[in-house]
């Protein structure tokens, strides 16, 4: 596993929560990475959650912890929070090891790609399906692909009718679940079962199984 060799005995980390005003589901999210960590192997001192309780005390504590771990949740929600705590100033300060989860991965991108989740988002004429990001990569993810193939939203199929016509003004990355992008010194490696989406066209760009160094495909991005 290739998170192991960065990670340092008895980590520290801080998740930042995708939705901070849900105190309740963030201590359930706290335990449960806890508990994940530990039986992964991976050492922790300690693991602390950031959300409406302390997110005034981001900047004095950021830089205490090893790990940051970006959680998942409703994209525009988590995109919101961020640039309240501001976040992508404080985070490009920070020299540990940061994970992006779901949306946390997406809103790590310079131009998220916010793709509708609700029935209502896909009719609002005000919703915003690209927003300002972290800016820690210029990859555009989209996760959880194998569910995007047979889902709808607000009536519409979620690949053919909404990520594909969307691709046509920005190009992204699918991917499903167990794959993902590593960012080590600037080299950007795709592991796993990877798609690349632009102009209502859809390629895979790595196996299951298989890792592929980027280089970013020149559209939209």
């Amino acid at each position: 596993m290739n998170l192991k060799k960065y990670w340092a005995e008895n980590a520290k980390c801080l998740i930042i929560s995708s939705s901070p005003d849900n105190t309740l589901i963030n201590d359930s999210f706290l335990t449960i990475f806890k508990e994940a960590f530990s039986m992964s192997g991976f050492s922790l001192s300690k693991i602390d959650i950031c959300d409406r309780r302390n997110e005034d005390k981001l900047a004095k504590i950021i830089y205490d912890y090893d790990v940051l771990l970006l959680a998942g949740g409703h994209v525009p929600t988590q995109n919101e929070f961020f640039h309240r705590i501001n976040l992508k100033e404080l985070i490009h300060k920070f020299n540990g090891i940061i994970i992006g989860i779901s949306a946390g991965s997406m809103n790590s991108a310079g131009r998220v790609y916010a793709q509708p989740e609700l029935d209502e988002e896909v009719t609002d004429t005000n919703y915003k399906r690209y927003l300002d990001g972290l800016d820690l990569t210029k990859i555009s993810i989209l996760p959880h692909f194998q569910d995007l193939r047979e889902a709808t939203i607000g009536g519409l199929r979620a690949l053919e009718d909404i990520s594909f016509e969307d691709s046509k003004a920005k190009l992204f990355y699918a991917l499903v679940d167990g794959s993902y992008v590593l960012i080590d010194d600037h080299d950007e490696t795709f592991y796993g079962e990877v798609y690349w989406i632009e102009n209502g066209t859809i390629t895979k760009v790595c196996e299951k199984g298989e890792c592929k160094q980027l280089t970013l495909h020149k559209g939209k991005s």
